[in-house]
């Protein structure tokens, strides 16, 4: 073995491990996530493939992570103790927030603005003021930073976010502040919201800027101790950092901009689908990534992800680029539970990996998706994890027959009514990110992964009316995978607004001049060559009087000529959205936006499947598994199924890190690429 690439991410359950070399021979396996300190996770993963590959530490080439650190930090509130410095009246825009509601008829809910980040005592003005043109109205008065950074330092504040009004226009107060923030106290990290998201909304940019200084010393930790625990391994090089918008970027530029890494893990399986999809020459899919504790469903049109220029974490906007993915407590280790009407519901609290479902035999006792699919026959208790795992019959059966009595049915009633719940609440999933886009979810394959994705793959397929379902060869690590197939990449926003008819196209071009330029100054910190770096430049746009906008690519410069042309785009972007388009309403510009994108060389990967032996030579025996009532169902080994093999349903196929049920009336092919293709009879 040499020159190994590995890619790691780490789920609420398993942390997922591949290790690929030239050859194209991949490694993978799992270890279980360790959640009081995730870095002996990634530890014990990377000793283990890298016994598995009979290679050595030295020669790993390239190491990418995808980590979920941002995220927890933000959902267990363990974040750093941030402050706030806006300017003077303007501190309690975190607190008013949009006046948005989620729950309309509820009149004892919480306000859903995140104040936990900074409470009002930690939110200061200083008197300074820009206009809409970033014109001085009010110098900063350096004597309010002076006085404030002491008193916030007294209280122990690790981090400040930094946002005054119209600093997206001109950013010298926010950078002034910062030299002085610097001078005081050194060891106080600062982020500027002119830096984290330079495009107009007070409380949007607020909220960003804030959780960017809230997760920054979280992260920076983090990302220090990663290396470190790679140095102690014997690995060598930068690790590599899976971000959002399914780019990634060194350890050094992610620890700049740690909201960034919000989607990170959720992205690399988006990824790894499309490169599997690809091998089969499938541009148009969903892919759902089912995991131990929850699902992330994202869709990819051309063999391009869509994107999002905002997402949200619980109830808080978090105005990001980031894959268009959505995500739901809904994973193998979700629990079944009865709500207060006598109805059967499942998550999203989830097992997770301490104590698990209750067939893990640790002590958990509620019954779990997976105890339902013990129930139904679906899962070798024998082989589980490839072996590694022995499941409890018992304790599944006990844990669904307990839901059973409290709905009165048998357990193997309860346990295809948790089947029935759980993938009722994925077909939902799948709706908002096809029909809410104005797209035809029918017109779509089904890309599964996860160690839970192919298990139900073909139900929801029958449910959602999709003609295919594509299960890739390793699913269950495909999120970790994909970080093999990702490239470098880094984009950069501004807020610029004018109607199209009038608007200053030199300014437009200037705006596009320095976004180029700042792409291009964080490529070379990254080493890449520059002339191999791409360019795509998109404008943010919307009818005059809109409130929200539509992305719309644009190719510069942009001139007199091509501006009816980007018009005409955002007409057409319109109606597929929303339905309609009114040409004669005039359009104005937003923002722009440009992405600087190094691809990295494609992994190479030999299809584990042979090209030789017969389908007979892949069974492994029978087993009684439920369709409708139990039947006698073939079982397979992934690994012995040959290339151009049809196995006909029912039929279950068994690998180290899936396993993969084919109903009755559905035909499943291994194609020339080694994935598996489930197409109703």
């Amino acid at each position: 073995m040499s020159a190994v690439q590995i890619g790691v991410d780490i789920g609420g359950t398993f942390t997922d491990i591949v290790a690929l070399d030239r050859m194209g021979r991949l490694a993978l396996t799992k270890v279980p996530s360790t959640p009081k300190d995730l870095l002996d996770g990634i530890g014990a993963a990377v000793t283990k493939v890298l016994a598995l590959t009979g290679g050595q530490a030295g020669d790993v080439e390239r190491f990418i992570h995808g980590t979920t650190i941002a995220t927890n930090a933000i959902l267990e509130q363990k974040g750093a103790v941030t402050a706030v410095l806006t300017t003077e009246g303007f501190e309690d825009v975190l607190e008013l927030g949009r006046m948005k509601r989620s729950r309309m008829y509820d009149l004892e809910m919480d306000p859903e603005v995140p104040t936990f980040l900074a409470p009002r005592r930690r939110r200061v003005g200083i008197r300074e003021r820009l206009d809409a043109r970033g014109r001085v109205l009010v110098p900063l008065t350096e004597t309010d930073v002076r006085t404030a950074v002491p008193g916030l330092r007294a209280q122990g504040v690790q981090a400040i976010a930094v946002c005054y009004l119209f600093s997206f226009v001109n950013p010298a107060h926010e950078r002034r502040t910062r030299e002085i923030i610097a001078e005081l106290a050194p060891e106080i990290s600062v982020s500027l919201s002119s830096d984290v998201d330079p495009t107009f909304r007070e409380y949007e940019r607020l909220c960003v800027t804030a959780f960017d200084a809230y997760l920054g010393p979280v992260v920076k930790r983090y990302l220090a101790g990663l290396a470190d625990t790679l140095r102690g391994l014997g690995v060598p090089g930068v690790p590599l950092i899976m971000r959002s918008r399914g780019g990634i970027v060194s350890a050094a530029l992610a620890a700049q901009q740690p909201v960034t890494l919000f989607l990170s893990g959720p992205a690399g399986g988006v990824i790894g689908a499309g490169f599997a999809a690809e091998r089969s020459g499938v541009r148009d899919f969903v892919s759902l990534d089912m995991g131990g504790t929850s699902n992330d469903v994202a869709m990819v049109r051309e063999g391009k992800a869509l994107l999002a220029s905002e997402g949200s974490i619980g109830p808080y906007p978090v105005r990001t680029p980031m894959v268009d993915v959505n995500t739901i407590g809904a994973g193998g280790g979700s629990i079944a539970w009865i709500d207060a009407a006598g109805g059967l519901r499942v998550g999203p609290r989830s097992a997770g990996a301490e104590p698990g479902p209750a067939c893990y035999g640790r002590g958990g006792d509620e019954a779990t998706v997976t105890d339902a699919s013990v129930v139904l026959g679906y899962l070798n208790p024998a082989r589980f994890a490839g072996g590694a795992m022995t499941l409890d019959v018992s304790a599944a059966e006990r844990a669904v027959a307990a839901i059973g009595r409290r709905l009165g049915v048998d357990p193997v009633a309860a346990a295809a009514g948790i089947h029935r719940v759980i993938n009722s609440r994925m077909a939902d999933q799948i709706r908002l990110v096809t029909i809410k886009r104005g797209y035809d979810p029918r017109q779509f394959s089904l890309v599964v992964l996860g160690g839970a994705g192919p298990v139900h793959g073909a139900a929801l397929a029958e449910e959602m009316g999709m003609a295919e379902v594509l299960v890739p060869e390793a699913p269950g690590v495909l999120a970790a995978f994909g970080l093999l197939a990702a490239a470098i990449e880094h984009h950069h926003a501004r807020t610029l607004q004018a109607r199209t008819d009038v608007a200053d196209l030199s300014g437009v071009n200037r705006c596009l001049g320095e976004l180029d330029a700042a792409g291009r100054a964080r490529m070379r910190e990254e080493g890449v060559p520059a002339h191999d770096v791409r360019v795509a430049y998109a404008a943010d746009m919307r009818y005059v009087g809109q409130a929200y906008e539509l992305e719309v690519p644009l190719a510069v410069p942009v001139t007199p000529e091509s501006v009816p042309e980007l018009v005409s785009a955002f007409h057409a972007v319109h109606a597929r959205v929303y339905g309609y388009a009114r040409a004669q309403q005039p359009v104005e510009f937003v923002n722009f936006r440009a992405v600087h994108t190094y691809p990295l060389p494609r992994p190479v990967v030999t299809p584990a499947a042979r090209s030789n032996g017969t389908l007979a030579d892949a069974r492994l025996a029978e087993r009684r598994a439920y369709f409708g009532g139990f039947v006698s169902t073939a079982i397979y080994e992934r690994a012995r199924l040959p290339l151009g093999a049809r196995l006909a349903g029912p039929a279950i196929v068994e690998q180290s890190d899936t396993t993969t049920v084919i109903p009755p009336g559905v035909t499943a092919l291994v194609d020339d690429a080694g994935n598996l293709r489930l197409r109703k009879s």
